[in-house]
Formats: C-alpha cells, sequence, structure tokens
C-alpha cells in the first residue's frame, strides 16, 4: 500500500512538465549567482569556512539540486484536508496517516532526484570546476544521507501541517519553518560560516543541518570518512526523535478532532 502511494505521487508529479522545467531552470539560475558570489570570496581569503574553490562549487550546485529533492516548502494538501473536514476520509482508510504522508514524499523526492536534481548539477559540472569524492563509499554515504535528509524534512513538515488540527490556518506556522529552516540548513551560506556557537547550536539543538549541510558535507568528504558516518547517525537520531514527536502530536490531533466533531 504505502509502495503504491510513493509510485502514484511520482506519476502525479510526472504530469508536471512545465512546471519541473520551470523549477530546474530557476535553481541553476540562482546556482550561478550563489556559485560566483562564494568563489569571489574564495578568490580573496583562499577558501570560505574550510571549503576550498572546488568544494564551494559542489556545495552549491548540489544544494540547489537537492532543494527540490528535500522539499522545504513540501505538501499543503493535509492542512486544507483539515480545514475542510475532508481529513476524516482519510483516517477512515487502512494506512496511518502518517505513513501515508512520508511515503507520498518519497514518491514526490523520487521524481525530483531524478530531474530537479540532475539539470542543476549537470550545469554546474559543465561551468566549473566540481569537487568529485576520491572514495568510492563517499557515493554510497552521500545516497543515505540524502534519503535521511528526505525523510527528516518530510516528518518536520508534517509536524507543521498537524498544527491545522489547532489552528486551521496555519501560514504563519509555514512561513517560519520556511525561514528558519532555510538558514539554518545551509541553504543561503555553509553553516561554518557561523561563529561557532551559533554553528554548534544550529547542529546540536535543531534538525536543520540534517536537511542540505549534511548530504554535501558528505558528499565534499568534509572531515573525511569518519565525520561523515557521524554525520549520517545525527540524521538517524533526529529522524527518530522527529517520528516518536509526529506520533504523539497525531495522537492529540485526532483526539482533538474528536472533539470538534463532538
Amino acid at each position: 500500500m504505502l509502495a503504491a502511494l510513493a509510485g502514484a505521487e511520482f506519476r502525479r508529479y510526472v504530469t508536471y512538465r512545465q512546471a519541473t522545467v520551470a523549477g530546474a531552470f530557476t535553481n541553476s539560475v540562482f546556482g550561478l549567482m550563489r556559485c560566483y558570489i562564494l568563489i569571489a570570496v574564495a578568490a580573496v581569503t583562499g577558501q570560505v569556512a574550510g571549503y576550498e574553490p572546488a568544494q564551494l562549487v559542489t556545495f552549491v550546485w548540489v544544494g540547489q539540486g537537492l532543494l527540490a529533492v528535500v522539499n522545504f516548502w513540501g505538501q499543503q494538501e493535509l492542512p486544507e484536508r483539515v480545514r475542510s473536514g475532508q481529513v476524516v476520509a482519510d483516517l477512515l482508510r487502512p494506512v496511518d496517516l502518517m505513513a501515508a504522508f512520508l511515503a507520498a514524499d518519497t514518491g514526490r523526492a523520487g521524481h525530483a532526484m531524478l530531474t530537479r536534481f540532475v539539470v542543476p548539477v549537470a550545469v554546474g559540472m559543465l561551468a566549473f570546476d566540481f569537487f568529485l569524492p576520491a572514495h568510492a563509499v563517499t557515493y554510497v554515504m552521500f545516497a543515505v544521507a540524502v534519503v535521511f535528509a528526505v525523510l527528516v524534512c518530510s516528518a518536520c513538515r508534517y509536524l507543521v501541517s498537524l498544527t491545522s488540527f489547532w489552528l486551521l490556518d496555519i501560514r504563519g506556522v509555514q512561513m517560519l519553518w520556511t525561514a528558519a529552516s532555510s538558514v539554518g540548513s545551509g541553504l543561503y551560506f555553509p553553516i561554518p560560516v557561523l561563529p561557532d556557537w551559533l554553528a554548534t547550536l544550529i547542529w546540536v539543538g535543531t534538525p536543520f543541518p540534517a536537511l542540505l549541510q549534511t548530504p554535501v558535507d558528505v558528499l565534499v568528504e568534509r572531515g573525511g570518512t569518519g565525520h561523515g558516518l557521524v554525520l549520517l547517525a545525527g540524521q538517524a537520531a533526529w529522524l527518530a526523535v522527529l517520528v516518536c514527536a509526529g506520533r504523539v502530536v497525531q495522537r492529540r490531533a485526532l483526539g482533538k478532532l474528536v472533539v470538534q466533531g463532538g
């Protein structure tokens, strides 16, 4: 059943051809802007927060590709279905609400990986000197990191969506989540650029680095294989915490739905 949901979501996104092309083009344009800015800084300082120029190129372009795969903005259907009352039909299905949400999101991410990820990375490799990992195991670790990033982000967005059971209109919560996750994930700049105390707080106290910074750091082999394994363990830990939190909040949300419905 969950595989069928993932497949259906994949096929759904296949139909959005114009949106896919426009999104890939936009990611590539912003990739050029970000890449030239960071390269200009590296030309003066020699490196940026420990990243060599080639690593910065990979950081930017892989990050632009992963943006659509991880998808901070994600699905908006659940809050709308809660507000309209259609979520009752979802609860009558023989699939857990959270499991269905995560399964559908993996189907969307699979489509984005084949389209929105490939195009920006190809542009970056053609236009700049790209950093390629020296160890084959790095590619495997990167693939695992991307899967964890998708699941962690999906679990975060599920928690945001569940607030609709109390707030009904969650646009404010979504805006807060988007702003915080964009900055804390390394989307705009590498987290090590920040002061040490702030970077440590973001790494230890939030799941945001697991969304983007971790997969890219693994790919550019920052800190070596051992450090990459620590980053993967951090992603796994955050996923466990968020799934547990999602189960607790879901139970309370369904109780709230029963109270609302009498």
